[in-house]
């Protein structure tokens, strides 16, 4: 066969140019014909690379360059194209398949031992050494083609210098911090890559490690589609596997799903008990408590690969929890039953299964019964539940094995009688569910119950448990309080049998037929004996923790009930004034508390206490007690409940008082308490609600999660469940963002803890809007509000002097709705259109975004309104003689001086602390005033709208007499306030 002819040097100038870009031209269109072009390219690559010149210092690659530089000019024309063009994707997708199969191609002809550089080698450097060239290129499409080109070449590079793979691991390093975040997105994958052929100990020191720059763009990289790309291209070992399950929390839910369906499947982690107990938990917990229904699904997808990782026995899938302390060991049990029905139809109770129980089992049991109550299935409920005698001598067999653990001196008894005491009160909680038809088991699970809670060392967890099983068995709510009255006489008496009555209530017969307390003449103990007066406070501590269970489950008033009376002055009353044990003083003012729940009277009486121990009880009790105040004024009327220690008026300034708090959970109940007064109607004042919106928006209370996830909900849903409640809002929507502006003057550097200003106003106009509100029982939504709205927003644009502010303002103006014409007043049309037009005139915006928010604004109520096409300022002027409302507005439009300017500085003043001074936050002075060290936020005295949407302004002569009185009775209210919570009503 003759040899074949080798290409001439004019093959590279006539030939070359017309092969290659049509090659580039089918590449772009289709895939399909990527294979056979890639093989005609390397032939090309290949008579190119034949084509020499001998010079001087050796043979030169003539033919080689020139395919390089054809080659890198057709590459050149894809980088500008913007991302999502698929025409181009196909070209980075073709190059880089060329490269890989031309280096495979080198491979396989080279020997083993030839180091030497091939005409592949030379093509990917050059290419490559190009591509990172461009790395820093200015233009974001060019920066996205490059690092797309150069992650899809990693696969296919070969062997490469280390020069070229330290700059390319430094040009994806910078990458990875690009602006943009596609470009992060790839420089991430490549990071990826590379990581897999990285040893650490080779690293320098100081150097930064490319698994650790993945970690890092996990964690803190702030687009989803970064961490969503670091998360599938991490490895899973004891290093990132806790900030893996720290995704869980991510804000983007499609990374959360990941997460679970990903990194946490059982594809994925072979073996759920690689994690420890509380890694499993915090996952369960974050998975199945997420708000999306996309990421519960794949929790529980999760769930049901550990149930499969156990071949489906459930005991062993209960072993992954700690079921005796688990939070979430239920919900992942009731998941399991949900989505897998064939593990649940193969749940079976046999008789071998109550031989030896364990705590796995009984909660197994017990969450069988409940999932079958609540799903109402009768027939398997019938079948897994025991007979009542027969659960009966199983309980009582198991609180015989807990009482002889518990008296065992061994230390290592201690573990397994925490374990006895969990199955008891498993065993105890699915007794609830039993039906007591059987008369014999009924009698003998009343007086197994009834023995329990008469025993002084009951573990403190089966208390409520036994007054449940008690209070189904028993014969009404005044049967129960009998018997418990009983039980606690019993206990503080030392006389540990168990009376005759303990036979359980039937129809024919009452425990509480001939009951007359038992009861002791003289002292129970000798105050001399400091043992027998712990014993005794022990007694008494044990005896409230039995009545705060019983008051927890009735609703039957303490008059119909008379022997509760007796425990009052006996017990709980001396428990609350006992000054030397605090927690048997805590334990009485939440006995007391739950009296008067339920006794209006009582109440009555003893708000005067509570409202004493708001100063006086520590942290711990505090919160307890701020629960109880906020309980008893939504059980009973307001009224009647304060009347021996308050004036009614007074309550506003009590609940101002509890927000002030600086305790986070004690501040968190006292918030969650008002919004349910106000969500009640049954408080309406509109300085409770700035101080809720302050609170909402302070820097303060960012850590505290509690309150801010209640305001998150009530603050929406309470504008948009009323008129009024929205008229209520835009009242001190303009007090409200003055001090909003103080308090982003005051925590300039706070960071992300406080947000931007215009970010919280918009926050407000959007409980403001009107279209988003609800009609409830015939009301009509007002629909003119975002027109009063603008009337205020423009009196404070017209008053203002901050040109920051006046530029945040007038960015509201553009998210406003206006109402239809006949849906509101034709002065309120005019006001605003003159508002904007003063403003134009008198105090012209210095910023053209401003002027250009305030242009939009006035030519939409051009063309919503066509009255305003003849409007007469003079005309409107002279309405003010019958309208008050038009002459205000004009008072304060012309207090306003000519040509007054911007003025760039920032306010001198500093807002108040918001958490410690909610109480007096709407009735602050003129000057800064110190109130428990902290200072009170100015109060501007320029002219300021009201809010009202009226038209009146703050600078009118009666707001402005209103806000002197204010003032001077501040410190009146103050010296109230202090007087009412420091008497001791009780």
């Amino acid at each position: 066969m003759a040899p074949t002819r080798r290409p001439s040097v004019s093959y590279l100038t006539d030939t070359l140019p017309t092969v290659l870009p049509p090659i580039f031209e089918q590449a772009q269109h289709t895939t399909a014909n990527h294979r056979k072009n890639i093989v005609q390219l390397r032939k090309i690559h290949e008579a190119c690379a034949g084509i020499t010149e001998a010079g001087t210092k050796g043979t030169r690659l003539v033919g080689e360059k020139s395919f390089n530089t054809l080659f890198v000019d057709m590459v050149n024309r894809v980088l500008p194209v913007k991302k999502g063009v698929a025409v181009a994707d196909r070209v980075v997708k073709f190059v880089a398949s060329y490269v890989a199969y031309t280096t495979e191609q080198d491979a396989v002809n080279k020997a083993e031992d030839d180091d030497a550089e091939t005409m592949s080698s030379r093509f990917v450097s050059k290419l490559l050494r190009h591509l990172l060239s461009g790395m820093e290129a200015k233009d974001k499409n060019v920066r996205f083609r490059v690092t797309l080109l150069t992650v899809s070449l990693i696969n296919g590079l070969g062997e490469i210098d280390d020069d070229s793979y330290v700059l390319l691991r430094k040009c994806l390093f910078d990458r990875a911090r690009d602006k943009e975040a596609a470009v992060r997105v790839q420089a991430t994958l490549g990071i990826a890559k590379l990581q897999s052929g990285e040893d650490e100990d080779e690293l320098e020191d100081g150097e930064e490690s490319l698994g650790s720059v993945l970690l890092d763009l996990l964690r803190y990289d702030p687009a989803a589609e970064v961490r969503r790309a670091a998360l599938y291209n991490l490895p899973r070992n004891a290093t990132t596997l806790p900030l893996i399950l720290a995704r869980t929390r991510d804000v983007d839910p499609i990374l959360r799903r990941t997460v679970f369906q990903g990194s946490l499947s059982a594809a994925a982690l072979p073996d759920a008990r690689i994690l420890t107990i509380a890694q499993r938990e915090e996952i369960v917990r974050n998975g199945l408590g997420d708000r999306e229904p996309a990421v519960r699904k794949a929790a529980a997808s999760m769930l049901g690969g550990w149930v499969d990782q156990a071949q489906g026995d459930l005991l062993e899938f209960l072993g992954r929890f700690d079921v005796v302390s688990s939070q979430v060991a239920e919900d992942a049990l009731a998941s399991i039953f949900v989505t897998r029905p064939e593990v649940f139809e193969s749940v079976e109770f046999d008789d071998a299964f109550w031989e030896n129980l364990t705590a796995e089992k009984a909660f197994l049991s017990r969450v069988f019964v409940d999932h079958c109550v609540s799903t109402r299935d009768e027939a398997r409920l019938e079948n897994a539940l025991p007979v009542v005698t027969a659960l009966a001598f199983r309980i009582q067999d198991e609180y015989n094995k807990l009482v002889a653990s518990t008296n065992g001196d061994d230390d290592d008894e201690q573990a397994p009688a925490v374990e006895r005491a969990f199955v008891v009160g498993e065993l105890l909680r699915l007794a609830v569910n039993l039906d007591y038809a059987d008369e014999i088991g009924r009698r003998k699970m009343f007086q197994l119950a009834r023995e329990m809670i008469s025993q002084p060392n009951l573990p403190d967890p089966l208390i409520p448990r036994c007054l449940d099983v008690l209070s189904k068995i028993s014969n009404g709510e005044r049967d129960l309080i009998r018997l418990i009255v009983d039980v606690v006489t019993e206990l503080r008496e030392g006389d540990g049998e168990v009376e005759a009555e303990g036979v359980p209530p039937t129809p024919g017969r009452s425990i509480a037929s001939g009951y007359e307390p038992r009861r002791t003449s003289g002292q129970r103990f000798d105050p001399s004996d400091p043992e027998a007066v712990m014993r005794a406070n022990l007694i008494d501590l044990r005896c409230l923790q039995i009545c705060i269970s019983l008051l927890e489950r009735v609703n039957t008033p303490l008059q119909d009930n008379s022997v509760f009376h007796g425990l009052l002055p006996d017990l709980i009353i001396p428990a609350v004034r006992n000054k030397d044990e605090p927690a048997l003083r805590d334990q009485g003012l939440v006995c007391l508390g739950l009296c008067c729940m339920i006794d209006a009277k009582m109440a009555t009486n003893s708000f005067g206490l509570f409202i004493q121990q708001l100063t006086a009880a520590d942290d711990e009790l505090k919160l307890k007690v701020v629960q109880v105040v906020f309980d008893l004024l939504m059980m009973h009327d307001i009224q009647t409940l304060v009347a021996n220690t308050m004036p009614a008026d007074k309550v506003v300034e009590l609940v101002r008082h509890t927000l002030s708090q600086d305790v986070p959970d004690v501040q968190a109940a006292a918030c969650e308490g008002t919004a349910k007064l106000m969500l009640a109607g049954m408080i309406d004042d509109a300085n409770v609600l700035q101080s809720l919106v302050l609170l909402y928006f302070s820097p303060e209370t960012a850590d505290n999660q509690a309150l801010r996830q209640c305001l998150t909900y009530f603050l929406p849903v309470y504008c948009y469940s009323s008129p009024e409640n929205q008229r209520r809002m835009l009242d001190i929507f303009a007090e409200t963002f003055e001090m909003l502006v103080q308090l982003a003057d005051e925590f300039e550097d706070a960071g992300p803890t406080l947000l931007p200003l215009a970010t919280m106003g918009l926050m407000m106009i959007d409980w403001l809007d009107p279209q988003k509100a609800v009609e409830r029982d015939g009301t009509p939504v007002d629909q003119a509000i975002h027109l009063d709205l603008a009337t205020v927003v423009l009196k404070l644009v017209l008053a203002e002097r901050s040109r920051e502010t006046r530029k945040t303002l007038c960015s509201f103006l553009g998210k406003l709705y206006l109402p239809e014409p006949d849906e509101t007043q034709a002065w309120k049309i005019k006001a605003a259109f003159q508002l904007a037009h003063s403003i134009k005139e008198k105090r012209p915006l210095s910023d053209a975004t401003s002027r250009n928010a305030l242009n939009r604004f006035d030519a939409a109520l051009t063309i919503k309104y066509a009255e305003l096409e003849a409007f007469d300022e003079d005309a409107f002027r002279a309405e003010g003689e019958g309208n008050a409302d038009v002459a205000d507005l004009f008072g304060i439009v012309d207090d306003v001086e000519h040509g007054a300017g911007d003025s760039p500085a920032k306010r001198c003043r500093r807002a108040d602390s918001i958490t410690s001074t909610a109480t007096d936050a709407t009735d602050a002075t003129d000057e800064i005033s110190a109130s428990d060290g902290d200072a009170t936020p100015q109060k501007s005295g320029s002219a300021r709208g009201t809010g009202n949407g009226t038209g009146k302004g703050a600078g009118e002569g009666p707001a402005r007499a209103a806000r002197a009185e204010r003032e001077m009775t501040e410190e009146e209210e103050d010296d109230d306030v202090e007087s009412m919570l420091g008497d001791d009503s009780f």
